[in-house]
């Protein structure tokens, strides 16, 4: 049976609250649930205690632990190492995407993020 709660929940994971309230805002309106977190330790503890997360928006580029750090750790964790992973920067560069594969990330997008490029690579990994 598939989980349709599942397969709506979005955690966003960004140090930025500018980026969390614009990407929550667009979401709600193509009818994502989104749960955040304003760390990368936070968020992965919001992954543990939430088992309806279907897929992960990673801010690579945050203070004490990065999203190269986060998605090794999430990675590591049985209970959660499926759920996809959306990396995200906005120091996009050559080689990037590929960094962010290598680290365990499914896909890759860049700031500013084009909504419609983004819902439609949700719809890849949430089957939506």
């Amino acid at each position: 049976m598939i989980d349709i709660y599942k397969m709506d929940t979005i955690l966003i994971i960004d140090d930025d609250p500018r980026n969390i309230f614009a990407l929550v805002a667009v979401l709600k309106t193509k009818k994502f649930v989104c749960l955040t977190a304003s760390s990368a330790e936070e968020g992965i503890k919001t992954l543990l205690r939430q088992p309806d997360i279907g897929i992960i928006l990673m801010d690579m580029m945050m203070p004490d632990m990065d999203g190269y750090e986060a998605i090794a750790e999430i990675r590591k964790n049985e209970l959660v190492n499926k759920v996809p992973i959306i990396a995200v920067t906005a120091q996009a560069m050559v080689g990037d995407r590929e960094k962010c594969i290598a680290a365990g990330a499914n896909d890759y997008i860049s700031k500013p993020i084009d909504i419609d490029i983004l819902v439609e690579l949700l719809g890849q990994y949430l089957n939506t």
